[in-house]
């Protein structure tokens, strides 16, 4: 199953009036692929994939289609909403101590998931939930499943997470920085597992993260978010290689490379992220670009399509 974002909107009504979080949003993931949003944060990445299950509060306004096999889940209905979630699209939260309840354990979070979403008994479900421990690399599935939260590592309560959005085996897994907070080297199981996973289940993956180096390691395509909007996307290697965008050539600038290793100093990002409740006229990334021209200040680029790459920057050619 394939999923289709256009032109998605969210528009959050605060006191202190609209902060608009995505603003016109383009977005494709076909069946097995892997596509990676990155950005700094608040640049709309996490929103755009709450938005994408339906899951923001109800002081968010969102408009646009994501269309999965051709239905619009904007549009759907509770009831068809409540199946889609778990069943066709699985979800991994970014702070698995914040997503888990803390008063249930392990095995009956993974048993609600499973009665949710399948026909099992509860001997079915408990020997799915074994299978499940067992496919994320948790040993010792049947005490692990009699345990809580706190009772886990970091690294293990984000492979319970994982469980927990494979439970129904899903065909679409949006993780939302599933190895924040982890060190490198459980941050390189998390990825080799999803990958694994991915390969296995035949599943789709869309990857929020902050890190060029998890984009590079793991995803096919990249999508590169700057104040609500994707500035670029392509191939990760194409885009990598030769950024379109200069909001993408900052950031490829601003991580440790061959010439980091070398000794050369990084080249960080000038000033701030933007607003965004008072949205630019121009580019948003106008005042933090070292390659910007006049136009870049009043009028805001239009996505333009190159071959397999869409890149939304009037300094494009001198970059």
């Amino acid at each position: 199953m394939s999923l289709v974002v256009r032109d998605l909107r969210v528009v959050f009504d605060t006191p202190k009036g609209p902060v608009w979080a995505v603003d016109g949003v383009d977005l494709e993931v076909a069946p097995g692929a892997v596509l990676g949003l990155v950005g700094e944060s608040g640049s709309g990445k996490s929103v755009t994939l709450r938005a994408i299950a339906r899951l923001l509060h109800a002081n968010a306004t969102v408009s646009g289609e994501v269309l999965w096999e051709d239905e619009d889940v904007l549009a759907m209905p509770p009831d068809r909403l409540r199946r889609l979630r778990g069943a066709e699209i699985g979800i991994v939260f970014q702070e698995p101590m914040a997503a888990l309840n803390p008063v249930l354990t392990i095995g009956l979070q993974i048993d609600e998931s499973l009665e949710a979403h399948t026909e099992l008994d509860t001997k079915g479900r408990r020997a799915r939930a074994l299978e499940l421990l067992d496919l994320v690399g948790i040993a010792a599935g049947g005490a692990r499943l009699g345990q809580y939260p706190h009772e886990f590592s970091g690294g293990m309560r984000q492979r319970a997470m994982i469980a927990i959005a494979l439970a129904s085996s899903p065909k679409l897994l949006l993780a939302d920085d599933p190895t924040t907070a982890l060190d490198v080297t459980i941050q390189d199981q998390i990825l080799r597992l999803l990958l694994r996973l991915k390969a296995e289940l035949g599943m789709g993956l869309v990857l929020v993260t902050h890190d060029l180096g998890v984009v590079a390691q793991t995803c096919e395509r990249v999508a590169v978010m700057y104040a609500g909007r994707v500035c670029e996307a392509g191939p990760v290697a194409s885009v990598f290689a030769s950024p379109r965008h200069a909001y993408t050539q900052a950031l490829l600038r601003a991580m440790p490379g061959e010439g980091a290793r070398a000794g050369a100093k990084l080249v960080p990002i000038p000033g701030q992220a933007p607003r965004l409740d008072r949205p630019a006229q121009g580019c948003a990334f106008q005042p933090r670009c070292t390659v910007s021209e006049s136009a870049c200040e009043t009028r805001r680029p239009s996505m333009e399509t190159d071959g397999d790459r869409r890149f939304a920057c009037y300094a494009e050619a001198r970059l």
